[in-house]
């Protein structure tokens, strides 16, 4: 993909976060199904970082199962994270901007020496555009895990879902074409409380494994779970 066309899509789901904040936490504000089944496994002393935190989903639900080790929750969206912080104040939380498409996003509270036991990673590789960058942001997230660390990815997998299907416009949209684009890459609009556009890419199981093993980290579960029929989201927990 081309530096240009990948910093486009970057710049548009940066400004749809940040724009339409408030009508996306709206319709996200219980944990999916596929969230809880992992964050019921992690012990209450784990150090947490969530990355893609959005407006706190996961930090609620660890609080409500009276988490009490270090979570440290970041995004791209200050509007999301002003959400966040609004809706949980604790003493074992820390909710901070970052960008992982930035090259500094490692820059973290507590320093790039930080290790943690669980990295959450939920609805979030599937908004980075290009194939490199997707590896080289695996590699770095990679290094934030402890040695006997577990890692939760989710993307969605939208082509079982007939009301995603529908939502998918064309690239002219935002000025660009299909050759722009790599195989598996999208453009969904959102149509709730105002409009906006998404970029998504579509993983296979095997593309997502092979990101982890392009990091050195290996695949130990795999489910399916979330909206129509339970097959909206893939999941997959990885370790060394």
């Amino acid at each position: 993909m081309r530096p240009e066309a990948r910093d486009e899509l970057l710049r548009l789901n940066r400004a749809f976060y940040q724009s339409l904040a408030g009508a996306f936490a709206d319709t996200r504000r219980r944990a999916q199904p596929g969230v809880r089944r992992v964050v019921e496994r992690i012990p209450p002393q784990a150090t947490v970082l969530d990355l893609g935190c959005g407006h706190g989903v996961a930090a609620c639900l660890l609080a409500e199962r009276g988490h009490r080790g270090r979570y440290l929750g970041i995004d791209s969206s200050e509007s999301l994270l002003a959400i966040a912080r609004a809706r949980l104040e604790a003493p074992w939380v820390e909710f901070a901007h970052a960008d992982l498409a930035a090259p500094n996003w490692m820059a973290l509270p507590g320093g790039r020496s930080s290790r943690f036991d669980w990295v959450l990673c939920f609805s979030v590789l599937h908004h980075l555009p290009d194939a490199r960058l997707r590896r080289r942001v695996v590699r770095e997230i990679a290094q934030a895990l402890a040695p006997d660390g577990s890692l939760a990815a989710s993307v969605w997998d939208f082509q079982h879902s007939a009301r995603l299907g529908r939502r998918v416009v064309a690239w002219e949209e935002i000025g660009l074409t299909a050759e722009d684009v790599d195989p598996g890459d999208a453009l969904l609009d959102w149509r709730h409380a105002g409009h906006g556009l998404r970029y998504v890419h579509h993983f296979p199981s095997a593309e997502l494994a092979g990101l982890a093993q392009a990091a050195g980290l290996k695949v130990v579960e795999e489910f399916r779970s979330d909206g129509e029929g339970g097959r909206l989201g893939l999941y997959q927990i990885w370790r060394r």
